[in-house]
């Protein structure tokens, strides 16, 4: 993906999301509808007023086939925009429920709209019901399977949307047992109230304004006749109109392909292989089209270096780094020929090398995608540690020092987790804990304060316990700071696990250093003490040196007794 269309592409897909938000919230209500045929024709009904009321006012309605349009077009552009149609499972299903939805939901519901709009024909549960139970019942399969696909494609949606959520496997649980019930209550909403219409045997003596579809119904009605024609010829035209557009759409792939074949380059790898790819192509993209393991945490977006390659040998002159890809190169001090293969798109033979060993590569193929791929996240760090714990241990047993930090490791563990934060690792006898993993950093820098204050709170009350059996005073130095970190699942085998890296986990660490040197309990970078929301005040304020840095850094220091503001009040 060029790095100059990058801003525009995640407007897209926030838009492709919020209009599929949209529509699964239509689906979710009208699937419940039918659940009430469980009870009856006439509570189905009655739940329809409801339904009705939400989705059928003009502005609902507007907001309903605006998100249906975008929709469409949206999966047909990035249809268009795949270099590869090789593709994860998931991804496949979910790229073909797509396609197929239109096809099998056009006929149903264009139907009813076009009847009740050209010709005021009631929508009436019974009708449809009857039409589709009794008169058509081949047209009520298809409509059972339409309900499973288009299902099936929300959900995955959003699955994909919300699995790298930090609280979505606590309720993972909980949406499965709804994605899978939801469904199964509204087709057997559907056929009891199918059967409950079939068993009464009135449906024979009431008017029968019927919805028809086309070539399901044939009235000797002249008139009826010719409404089923008029709505037959227009729901044929919208499923024509979208056949030809993805049509339309694999015409213009195999013309790129056409194109780009006549204009491919070699691409010669270090380890031996040979690829042509498309002059237009990234080399990220050639490698994965041609098999070869390239690999890359961020997914080819320019937002980390592990595509990088060297560049070895060039018939011409490379094009210039983009703005994201300078960054990046500049921001890990890359030679000149180094390059991110997600942003170079060679327009002439080149030979290059992969910057990552071939154990990498076979750990990660090149269609692999991590649990929860590094992203840059806005977070507060928190480090803290025992002071002076090497000189406690020197007279004391082993069993009484594993007493001892266990309580230490259970005050600090049940602070950061009441408080928000996800507790990161144990560091000997300090501890790191991460806040706003679950995407709210607005609330992460006053949790986090919030940990701290509890932790200091807490180990004074285990002093006081434990003073006179042990005659041990334990002292906290505790460093938090704010802002961007890489955010992922690193690590090997079964010692993986979410962590956070970067500059702002450095800074707090350092702080926690700091606030040993100042024999301070609480060390706070300014920008994170700001954001908590408690006013500064009388609080002590000093200018720090942060090695790595240029400038100075401003940094608060907080006691045992000033760190109670940042509390919860007792209700």
């Amino acid at each position: 993906m060029n790095s100059d269309n990058l801003p525009a592409s995640l407007q897209l897909q926030k838009l492709r999301l919020l209009s599929g938000l949209i529509m699964f919230s239509f689906l979710s209500m009208h699937l419940l509808n039918h659940a009430l045929g469980l009870i009856s024709i006439e509570a189905a009904e009655h739940g329809k007023r409801w339904f009705s009321a939400v989705w059928m006012n003009p502005v609902s309605l507007s907001a309903f086939y605006g998100a249906v349009l975008t929709h469409v077009l949206l999966v047909l552009h990035a249809l268009y925009k795949r270099r590869t149609l090789n593709m994860p499972m998931r991804e496949a299903l979910q790229l073909i429920f797509g396609l197929l939805i239109p096809l099998l939901i056009i006929e149903h519901a264009a139907s009813l709209r076009f009847s009740s709009m050209l010709y005021s024909i009631p929508i009436t549960y019974e009708n449809v019901i009857r039409r589709l139970w009794i008169n058509a019942p081949v047209a009520g399969v298809r409509q059972s399977v339409a309900v499973v696909v288009i299902w099936s494609h929300g959900c995955i949606g959003l699955f994909f949307w919300l699995r790298y959520r930090s609280w979505y496997p606590r309720v993972a649980p909980y949406f499965l047992t709804i994605a899978v019930l939801v469904p199964v209550m509204a087709l057997l909403g559907f056929s009891s109230a199918g059967r409950e219409l079939e068993s009464a045997q009135s449906y024979r003596a009431l008017p029968n304004p019927i919805i028809a579809a086309p070539n399901e119904l044939h009235r000797p009605d002249p008139r009826q006749a010719s409404i089923d024609d008029n709505i037959n010829n227009i729901v044929k035209s919208i499923q024509l109109t979208f056949v030809g557009m993805v049509g339309t759409v694999f015409l213009l792939r195999g013309a790129r392909t056409l194109r780009q074949n006549s204009t491919s380059i070699d691409i010669h790898y270090e380890h031996g292989a040979t690829v042509r790819a498309p002059k237009d192509m990234t080399l990220l993209e050639a490698s994965r089209l041609n098999g070869i393991s390239h690999y890359s945490v961020c997914g080819g977006r320019g937002r980390c270096s592990t595509c990088r390659v060297r560049i070895l040998e060039s018939d011409a002159p490379l094009p210039p780094p983009g703005d994201i890809e300078r960054a990046t190169l500049q921001r890990i001090h890359a030679d000149q020929n180094i390059r991110l293969g997600c942003q170079l798109r060679p327009q002439s033979n080149l030979r290059v090398a992969l910057l990552l060993s071939q154990n990498h590569q076979q750990v990660a193929p090149a269609e692999s995608e991590p649990i929860r791929p590094g992203r840059e996240e806005e977070i507060a760090v928190l480090f803290c540690d025992l002071r002076n714990f090497t000189t406690l241990t020197e007279a004391r047993l082993p069993y009484d020092i594993v007493f001892l930090l266990n309580r230490y490791f259970a005050i600090v563990g049940q602070a950061i987790e009441q408080s928000g934060g996800r507790l990161d690792k144990f560091i000997g006898d300090g501890a790191m804990a991460l806040f706003g993993l679950d995407g709210n950093s607005a609330n992460a820098c006053r949790d986090a304060m919030r940990a701290a204050a509890t932790i200091v709170q807490d180990i004074e009350r285990l002093n006081e316990e434990l003073e006179k059996d042990f005659s041990v005073h334990l002292r906290i130095a505790i460093g938090v700071h704010t802002g961007p970190s890489i955010v992922g699942v690193m690590g090997y085998g079964e010692a993986k696990s979410l962590t956070a890296i970067g500059d702002t986990v450095n800074v707090a660490s350092r702080l926690e250093s700091v606030a040993k040197e100042l024999n301070a309990t609480i060390v706070v970078s300014e920008p994170a003490i700001v954001q908590s929301g408690v006013p500064i005040g009388t609080l002590q304020k000093h200018d720090i040196t942060v090695r790595g840095r240029s400038s100075q850094m401003r940094v608060y220091v907080i006691s045992e007794q000033e760190s109670a503001r940042f509390l919860p009040t007792p209700a």
